[in-house]
């Protein structure tokens, strides 16, 4: 692509869009950084005065962009901070902890709780939030096993956790605490479950993972159907997994080049879209969609630790890195809403 035309694109893309924020997750102190993003990133926002206390391995906002949370690998194993164009005093921590390493963290759709996928048998602490954690909510009958994501569907009435022990993806209903456990899928993931999201209206769930075919997605009513044929071309590794906001786009990382796939989703995968011209530079362990759709941002596991794209029913130019790169591995990547 020539010059004249990437900034003629990139001109475009920044009329277009609204501003939004992305946020990484990362291994090393600070373990979260923050930049205005518009077409590209911006200045970092200054650290919180209060650093989570160790490795950054999920991070998020609220619906309303006012909390922004952080689990990692140190207790207390979660740390939410007020958000406003920066990070506000850490609210204090919930009066009973995750039991061991926060590995994802999600807001419900309304905002009204907050759950922490963790590394233990259980896998999950979840927690009313106004303004602050409530008193943590009784755990689910049938533990989930070693959680290492959790996101909630869009209407908030289930929840969905990839875990590291079988069946590596466990469901549940969602009605101010955890229901009974959704069977789990007729044909499982073949190996340690990575993430799991919702597609945004609420009617499929994909789920990726460490054995091939690395991917699995599923049509979900009140329950997991049948699962959908895998990808003409499969991707090499399977550590994070997002749907575009329309739906029409799946996106995962892999384990070697090119580190990242995407595909059109129609009810099933079509064909996979051609690979960035400037590649990541090296695997992915979390990728996300900005809100308008027109970015696509990958946590890394070597510097830069993110890279974000410019997205239009393909990948486009790869945006400058950031002036301040996060100071380690990159865990997770979220845009704010």
């Amino acid at each position: 692509m020539s010059g004249a035309l990437q900034s003629v694109l990139m001109n475009q893309r920044s009329t277009a869009a609204a501003s939004s924020t992305i946020a990484v997750a990362h291994s090393t102190t600070p373990f979260v950084s923050v930049y205005p993003f518009s077409a590209g990133f911006g200045t970092k926002y200054a650290n919180p005065a209060t650093l989570p206390a160790g490795t950054g391995n999920g991070v998020t906002f609220n619906p309303t962009n006012t909390v922004i949370a952080v689990a990692h690998s140190t207790t207390p194993f979660i740390s939410a901070y007020p958000w406003s164009a920066g990070f506000g005093t850490k609210y204090a921590n919930p009066a009973t902890l995750p039991g061991g390493t926060g590995d994802g963290v999600a807001f419900t759709p309304d905002g009204t709780v907050i759950a922490v996928a963790e590394s233990t048998t259980l896998g999950v602490s979840a927690y009313p939030w106004s303004a602050g954690f409530g008193t943590k909510y009784a755990n689910p009958a049938t533990n989930i096993g070693n959680g290492a994501s959790v996101n909630f569907s869009p209407s908030g009435a289930d929840v969905v956790f990839s875990s590291i022990s079988s069946p590596y993806v466990s469901a549940y209903p969602w009605s101010a605490g955890f229901g009974t456990k959704y069977a789990n899928p007729a044909t499982l993931p073949t190996a340690a479950g990575r993430d799991a999201v919702f597609s945004p209206d609420g009617a499929t769930v994909a789920v990726v993972y460490d054995a091939s075919p690395f991917v699995s997605v599923y049509p979900w009513s009140a329950g997991f159907g049948t699962k959908y044929a895998d990808p003409a071309t499969l991707p090499n590794g399977g550590r994070g997994v997002a749907f575009n906001p329309a739906g029409t786009a799946i996106a995962m990382t892999g384990d070697s080049t090119p580190y990242i796939f995407a595909y059109p989703w129609s009810a099933g995968f079509g064909t996979k879209y051609a690979d960035p011209a400037t590649l990541p530079d090296d695997l992915g362990l979390g990728i996300a969609f900005s809100p308008s759709g027109t970015d696509i941002a990958m946590a890394i596991g070597s510097t830069p630790y993110v890279v974000a794209y410019f997205w239009s029913a393909g990948f486009g130019v790869r945006y400058a890195d950031p002036a301040t790169l996060p100071t380690g591995l990159g865990r997770s990547v979220r845009f704010s809403n």
